[in-house]
């Protein structure tokens, strides 16, 4: 089967498509015929040699955390109905909290029969690929939140996949989005989802234009972008508002003066104590298709790239260019 293999850490030019031997599934395992594979920031970064203490891999490995597809074998003790089933499903290798995002660049992967979600009727496997990360983590954070109708919501990384999503969440909730991102298209894309308003963080004095917008601040703001954005995202909290860093966009995790903000009587709240320890995923995985199917929420994948062209995926990431989610396509997809 063909696979994208990295030998040696580096930029996008290390990335191949090679035969490679087909996988097996142990106990607990199934083999999917992979139809789309998630690309994520991630998977640039770890490609690039970042993040060996906490994402150890052995080169050569295989990039992708997550996958959809039909399940084509089953091992011993899992349910032969899994078998010829659309599902989505993490890697056998990934998982939240632990584990590395490998082994989804490929024509088929292994998966754990315990992370899989039966795709629903209505969602396609692009989209349903697209909700396997942000569509949980949105809700997730989403609902620690607890965005009130009428107040006031900074987005930051507005126009990637977590971010689209994080304004329509918000907007139907009643609030009013200030959708922050860079360029006229991501700006765009930010206002037909739904957005009050939109700034570009690439100006400078965009977090004051943030103040001006909210009349002081904003009550809850859901940061995507981390580094420098990320703390004037924090700055712009409003006094007792919300903010919550999920995102590492600009290049690490917002480090904004959080002791000032706490005497603000800001909440600061990172991802793992968003999503918190007992979250159920499977759950809120078919919660987030279940928007999908009924028109309540727009999947927006806007890179789609064949697995021959996984460089150019790479590098729509890393160049910014790429809008909402970017996915590459390996079998037939509906």
């Amino acid at each position: 089967m063909r696979a994208v293999q990295v030998k040696e850490f580096g930029g996008p030019e290390v990335l191949e498509v090679l035969e490679v031997a087909a996988p097996q599934p142990g106990s607990g395992e199934v083999v999917v015929d992979v139809e789309v594979a998630d690309v994520m920031f991630l998977d640039t970064r770890l490609r690039g040699g970042w993040g060996q203490d906490f994402f150890p891999l052995t080169l050569p490995y295989v990039p992708g955390g997550a996958i959809a597809g039909v399940v084509s074998a089953v091992g011993a003790e899992v349910d032969d109905q899994w078998l010829g089933k659309r599902v989505v499903t993490q890697t056998a290798s990934s998982g939240i909290g632990g584990g590395v995002p490998t082994g989804g660049y490929a024509e088929q992967a292994l998966a754990k029969a315990a992370t899989l979600v039966e795709i629903a009727q209505g969602v396609t496997t692009q989209q349903a690929v697209a909700l396997a990360h942000d569509g949980r983590t949105a809700l997730a954070v989403f609902d620690r939140a607890a965005v009130r109708p009428d107040s006031w919501v900074l987005v930051t990384a507005a126009a990637g996949g977590l971010g689209t999503l994080l304004i329509q969440l918000s907007a139907a909730a009643g609030a009013k989005v200030v959708a922050a991102a860079r360029g006229v298209e991501k700006l765009a894309l930010a206002t037909r989802l739904g957005a009050h308003a939109v700034v570009d963080y690439s100006v400078v004095g965009w977090d004051e234009r943030v103040r001006e917008i909210t009349g002081g601040g904003a009550d809850v703001v859901f940061d995507g972008a981390g580094g420098d954005i990320g703390a004037l995202g924090l700055a712009v909290t409003a006094d007792n508002g919300v903010f919550l860093g999920y995102g590492s966009a600009a290049g690490e995790f917002g480090t904004g003066d959080a002791e000032v903000a706490g005497v603000r009587g800001v909440t600061v709240v990172d991802l793992f104590a968003a999503v918190g320890a007992v979250t159920d995923w499977l759950a809120i995985a078919r919660r987030a298709q279940a928007e999908v199917a009924a028109g309540r929420l727009e999947v927006v994948v806007g890179q789609a790239f064949p697995l021959d062209q996984v460089k150019r995926a790479h590098a729509a990431i890393e160049d910014r260019s790429a809008l909402g989610r970017t996915v590459l396509t390996i079998g037939a997809t509906l």
